[in-house]
């Protein structure tokens, strides 16, 4: 096990969440089921207790912790994608089945976590010395939901 490994809480439905977060990334799949040695607070015997899991080769955990607990944009997970294709598979993906569109990029997923579904390009524009087209593509960014890496660029440019 990775020394520093985030853990996800679910009250009991980690193992669905995590068979569908696999699906989501290359290089992520379920590297073990922990299962309920006995009923519990978690679940009754058989049912999954923690999971071992990687998202884009990163470790992770899920834990069935039997109580539902509060989610907030305080964790979430940023997901840079290379091209207008990849942004829209995640936010589609992901606002399926009772996800929701925040704004800037941000979408909330059918279990409540957050995720940021940034393109590669935008924090090179954000960057930019020149300020006033960093100010731009902020400006347009602030007015998105879903990021459109053609409007940002045209933002960028002036346009």
């Amino acid at each position: 096990m990775d020394k520093l490994t985030p853990c996800l809480w679910f009250a009991t439905e980690a193992e669905e969440a995590v068979q569908f977060y696999v699906t989501l990334l290359p290089d992520s799949d379920i590297v073990h089921v922990m299962r309920n040695p006995m009923d519990g607070p978690s679940g009754k015997a058989g049912t999954a207790l923690l999971i071992k899991f990687t998202l884009g080769s990163r470790p992770f955990l899920a834990l069935n912790g039997g109580v539902p607990t509060e989610r907030s944009h305080s964790f979430s997970f940023s997901v840079s994608c290379d091209d207008q294709a990849e942004v829209d598979r995640l936010w589609s993906r992901l606002t399926e089945n009772g996800g929701a569109e925040v704004q800037c990029g941000w979408v909330t997923d059918r279990y409540g976590y957050s995720w940021q579904i940034v393109p590669e390009v935008l924090p090179v524009m954000l960057a930019d010395p020149d300020r006033e087209k960093a100010g731009r593509v902020m400006q347009a960014m602030m007015g998105m939901v879903k990021l459109d890496i053609a409007a940002l660029k045209r933002a960028y440019d002036g346009g």
